[in-house]
């Protein structure tokens, strides 16, 4: 859809990112009745959102402010009990962040009266297709509009440099981790990082700025012990944090931060058929794998783990591709269900400049575990069932 005078309210999806300051911008420059959805999904500090509200509110435009951790630790939880991973291991926290952002604002904005939505993310990439494919599965009676495809605002903003001029001017609160030359995305789950320099793959990953998270070179020298409770398929509790997936995220984020467990650095296939470098940034994901890797492992037999890795694999590229909803991956999450829904156990984890350990574990399960030396060493034995 193309902007014209008669365009109805639109919802916007604000974050403090430079080029959706821009299209803010460009919004209230044509006349546009827009109203600004901050969602808070843990990608920074509350104070920090409230100063980018009130810096918006300040320019003249009509702010909503939507608290949406609770929404966003439940799909970091999905993430991890379905392994649903892309490329080199990237935990897809920007995919999943774009299905948090739709399922939660959409409904909001319709609710608020708005006809049209539009989202800051650049033009021909990843997130304006997650934006095309949710929009129309969640709201399809509301129009979408993409301005960088709109040569009206490309030619406003024929670079970052204009944009940040334009931010600038209007005295807009940008986010920390964005600027004429550099792009970060942060939720709960984690950060990606975009750069002119890290876009040459000959640049070294040491060129980065993490959002949150300490080089292992620069972690604390003694190691730190980690207790992870996996009840029923999903995390339970962490070093006493609670069941509440905001509670259990945030402290596996600090310590994962802290200790240096964080970084991928792949280049990976888009939705396009192109390939780019990605560096992402994801201390409790990280962190937590380790655990629920473990109770993997001695939790499913050889056919069980074999189904759920191929699982995995359907899920990781639906939620990389915007496709989360759609029934393939419906279906791929009720069978994964099945396969883990019954798992539980306790890992201890040792985590130490950047290596997470298992230290010990004690995990209830049917598939029989084989031991030699219990069984005086000249011989392999097995116990199934109860503790493993």
């Amino acid at each position: 859809m193309v902007i014209t005078d008669g365009t109805p309210t639109t919802g916007l999806f604000q974050s403090g990112g430079l080029s959706s300051l821009a299209v803010g911008v460009w919004l209230r420059e044509t006349s546009t009745p827009a109203r600004h959805y901050i969602a808070d999904i843990g990608q920074s500090d509350p104070a920090e959102l409230q100063e980018l509200a009130t810096s918006l509110r300040h320019s003249g435009a009509e702010v909503v402010t939507v608290d949406l951790r609770a929404p966003m630790a439940e799909v970091a939880s999905d993430l991890l009990r379905y392994r649903a991973r892309h490329d080199g291991g990237y935990w897809n926290t920007t995919g999943a962040s774009r299905l948090v952002l739709t399922s939660e604002l959409l409904p909001r904005m319709r609710a608020d009266g708005c006809e049209t939505f539009v989202h800051g993310c650049v033009g021909g990439g990843n997130d304006q297709r997650r934006f095309a494919r949710y929009g129309a599965q969640l709201a399809p009676e509301m129009s979408r509009v993409e301005p960088w495809t709109d040569h009206r605002a490309l030619g406003r903003f024929p670079d970052r440099a204009a944009m940040m001029k334009a931010v600038a001017d209007h005295g807009l609160r940008l986010d920390r981790g964005s600027s004429a030359d550099r792009s970060t995305d942060a939720n709960l789950a984690g950060a990606s990082h975009e750069s002119a320099e890290l876009e040459d793959l000959e640049t070294p990953v040491t060129r980065l700025r993490p959002r949150w998270s300490a080089w292992p070179h620069e972690a604390p020298p003694e190691p730190q012990t980690v207790t992870v409770v996996v009840r029923d398929g999903r995390i339970a509790d962490v070093d006493g944090s609670g069941p509440d997936p905001v509670e259990w995220m945030a402290l596996a984020n600090t310590i994962g931060a802290r200790h240096g467990v964080w970084l991928r650095d792949v280049v990976e296939r888009r939705i396009v058929g192109t390939v780019c470098r990605g560096i992402y940034e994801s201390p409790g994901l990280e962190l937590l794998e380790r655990a629920w890797t473990r109770v993997l492992q001695a939790g499913l037999d050889a056919a069980g783990r074999e189904l759920y890795d191929r699982l995995s694999a359907v899920l990781g590229a639906a939620m990389y591709e915007g496709r989360w909803l759609e029934p393939a991956a419906r279906a791929a999450r009720e069978a994964a269900d099945r396969l883990v829904g019954d798992l539980s156990g306790t890992v201890t984890l040792s985590v130490h400049r950047g290596v997470v350990r298992p230290e010990g574990m004690k995990v209830a399960s049917h598939v029989v575990r084989q031991t030699r030396f219990g069984s005086g060493g000249n011989r392999w034995s097995g116990e199934g069932g109860g503790d493993a």
